[in-house]
């Protein structure tokens, strides 16, 4: 039997907007503290050269970001399509859905190209093998960023030269892909059926399987998507398509079920699994022919993340602490996606400047980035984010 659920106001919501489900938006909040989390050991990964060898799949938090979006886009927008019975007209149409995820996940795409600027200037204005970028390309970069167009590999406003699709931002990739999903919904999911969501989710499943499984990308992990080249194009709307695609899924069949303490539950079964070591092809077989380490992350997307949202939709909150905290992570957590990065990439110069390549040697720091991107993150979001939505909401939303 359902459950009425209290609302807790969401630094996401529109006036009209339904009730949010606070242990996701909690969540949401955990998964990109994780991710910050991830990027330390990356950047000891990259100054030194090596591979990450601890918190080695917190980049499944994207996945996991994936189709939580779309559970909730499906939740909250599905019925909101249909026909008002006298009138024979749409309650949300084409228009008002575009504007509505433009205003909620652009203005900080602009803040991000901004401090990306700002963080590559104080780095020096260099790439990452010390030749210098021409400052008409930096605010070129920046504008482009701004407008969401990306650099393919070798473009001259591909500023940092690592062939990122933004070089100001590296994580905007996953919001790329983001935008394109929401595109997709509007124009094409959002009209079919359940079985046909559900033929859809087989599909792009297989494909990503494959795709994974077989390690075109050579990357022996899911983390692919971040540059403009065709494998990671394919692969990237591929690792979308398939967690979106699933979240809707769920979304339209969900049921609540509510189990005690879930919220802190599924933080330590996130955090536990993406500590897990990494799973070398050569320990399982001595002349691989498949990503054992990529089809234990699929284990991980295909049945563990339905597992944390579907029993996480349908959790209560049975403290004041516990909500005060879901509240605090679901505002948090976009802002400090988007920012964290150009932080980290002066973690990253500092890294290779130094010479020091372990948690060990650079705890101190780590405990200072780490504070200082919440940090940002939260000033973004009560002195810039929430204001310009607000403004925008009113504006432009009827």
């Amino acid at each position: 039997m359902r459950r009425k659920r209290e609302y807790i106001p969401s630094s996401a919501s529109f006036a009209d907007s339904k009730p949010h489900f606070e242990i996701l938006d909690g969540l949401r909040g955990a998964a990109a503290l994780m991710v910050v989390w991830y990027h330390v050991f990356e950047g000891f990964a990259f100054a030194g050269g090596t591979a990450i060898d601890t918190f080695n799949h917190g980049h499944l938090a994207v996945d996991f970001f994936f189709m939580l979006s779309g559970f909730v886009i499906s939740y909250a927008y599905d019925d909101r399509w249909k026909p008002y019975f006298f009138f024979h007209r749409k309650s949300l149409t084409l228009g008002s859905f575009f504007k509505r995820r433009l205003i909620r996940l652009h203005p900080m795409i602009v803040m991000g190209a901004v401090i990306g600027v700002i963080t590559f200037l104080i780095q020096g204005g260099v790439k990452w093998d010390g030749t210098e970028t021409p400052m008409p390309w930096v605010f070129i970069a920046m504008l482009l960023t701004m407008l969401f167009i990306p650099a393919y590999p070798g473009a001259n406003y591909d500023v940092r030269g690592n062939g990122e699709m933004y070089s100001l931002n590296g994580p905007a990739w996953s919001l790329f892909f983001e935008y394109i999903g929401n595109i997709i919904y509007a124009l094409f999911i959002r009209r079919i059926s359940y079985r046909a969501l559900a033929l859809l989710v087989i599909v792009t499943g297989c494909a990503w399987s494959c795709f994974a499984i077989s390690n075109i990308s050579g990357y022996d992990m899911l983390g692919v998507g971040w540059t403009l080249d065709v494998v990671n194009f394919c692969g990237g709307l591929l690792r979308m398509l398939f967690p979106f695609t699933l979240g809707m899924l769920m979304a339209r069949s969900y049921n609540p079920i509510s189990i005690p303490g879930i919220f802190w539950i599924s933080i330590a079964i996130l955090f536990g699994l993406f500590s897990l070591p990494f799973i070398p092809a050569t320990i399982v077989d001595p002349a691989p022919t498949i990503s054992f380490n990529s089809a234990f992350e699929l284990f991980a997307i295909i049945f563990v993340f339905p597992w944390i949202i579907w029993f996480s939709a349908g959790g209560n909150l049975s403290n004041t602490f516990s909500r005060r905290v879901c509240k605090f992570l679901g505002d948090l957590s976009y802002p400090l996606y988007v920012v964290h990065y150009p932080v980290m990439y002066l973690f990253y110069a500092w890294l290779i400047q130094t010479e020091q390549y372990t948690l060990a040697e650079t705890w101190p720091v780590v405990l200072i980035v780490f504070s200082l991107n919440i940090i940002l993150a939260y000033l973004c979001l009560k002195l810039y984010d929430e204001p310009i939505r607000r403004w925008l909401a009113k504006t432009f939303i009827k």
